[in-house]
């Protein structure tokens, strides 16, 4: 059976996903958009050119050719999955879905931010994580995934009560900036990053306001990497989880913290909706953020049942994207004629 996956794989996620697959005997691919890159100088230039005065992005024809030529060479799949299309051309979407007779998609960012409606013809099955999308269009749910481990991972050594590190995002810094003003109010161990290149605005309002608790956040322009991040999150008892605007899908946080035992503060309500909240792990912050308080910092994580565990694994995920399971059952059937 062959597998392929067509994802822009920024933060490295959808890798997890091939080789899962690959442990599950599949001959299982990835063409990351990502991993495209300038030839040259020359040819990163022009595409600065081409945007400026003709408002065309040469790059992204050129990754939309990369996969097409990729897909070329791997030939016919049984299965493609498309991790958000919304960066593909809907006739770059067609030629693809004439490589396959199953075409997926799966949306783990909502409409709203990332509208590919005119696309979603193209696809013989849709997943979602947002409920909201799931209700208009008819897909199915499905959320985000544990890839750490098939266990929770044992807790390390604690330097921090509370770690978070968010991408610059207007929502999320005006909420960040009464979170740092109850933390240091609390004297919370805190280690927060905030990543992007509008930093500037928040450090320039920083200096000249000097507003409470601004020095527990750190401002970096360049990304870091998941497994720093992931050595940051074992480190910490609580980890921050704080959505987009018009996001309520499960972020990947939520799962990296059931994979490492970590409690959550998080604004977002649905997490009352699923099967693992226990309110001794997740504090749902109110809008003054007044409820958090030092006891959520002092009680232990209450462990989950292992069924509930292995539901939200990426085992799990793949064998019902795929219908794996299924497979592997219709081929022990045939074998016994």
């Amino acid at each position: 059976m062959k597998i392929c996956i067509i994802s822009f794989d920024y933060w490295n996620y959808d890798h997890h996903i091939v080789k899962k697959l690959q442990e599950k005997g599949i001959d299982a691919s990835h063409i990351n958009m990502g991993a495209y890159k300038y030839k040259n100088f020359g040819e990163r230039a022009s595409n600065a050119i081409s945007k400026i005065f003709l408002n065309k992005n040469i790059k992204h024809v050129k990754r939309q050719e990369y996969v097409v030529n990729t897909l070329k060479e791997l030939g016919p799949q049984d299965q493609i999955l498309v991790l958000n299309p919304h960066t593909l051309d809907y006739g770059t979407i067609k030629e693809i879905k004439s490589y396959t007779p199953y075409l997926i998609s799966y949306l783990y960012d909502n409409l709203d931010r990332f509208p590919v409606e005119e696309k979603l013809e193209l696809f013989d099955k849709i997943y979602s994580f947002e409920d909201k999308d799931v209700e208009k269009y008819g897909f199915e749910k499905i959320t985000n995934y544990n890839y750490l481990s098939e266990q929770p991972i044992p807790a390390e050594e604690i330097e921090n009560d509370l770690f978070y590190i968010t991408s610059y995002d207007k929502r999320r810094i005006k909420l960040l900036r009464k979170l740092v003003s109850r933390l240091s109010a609390l004297q919370v161990r805190s280690k927060i990053i905030v990543v992007g290149k509008q930093i500037w605005k928040e450090k320039l309002r920083n200096f000249i306001l000097r507003p409470t608790g601004s020095s527990l956040i750190e401002f970096r322009k360049k990304p870091i990497n998941n497994e720093t991040i992931l050595e940051e999150y074992k480190k910490s008892k609580v980890i921050i989880d704080l959505m987009r605007e018009g996001q309520a899908g499960l972020s990947f946080r939520i799962f990296e913290a059931m994979a490492l035992g970590k409690k959550i503060i998080t604004d977002n309500q649905s997490i009352k909706t699923y099967d693992f909240y226990r309110p001794e792990n997740f504090l749902i912050v109110n809008d003054d953020l007044s409820n958090i308080e030092n006891q959520f910092f002092t009680l232990s994580y209450q462990t989950i049942s292992t069924s509930l565990y292995q539901k939200y694994s990426l085992n799990h995920w793949v064998d019902h994207i795929f219908g794996i399971s299924s497979i592997v059952q219709s081929k022990n059937i045939i074998s016994t004629y």
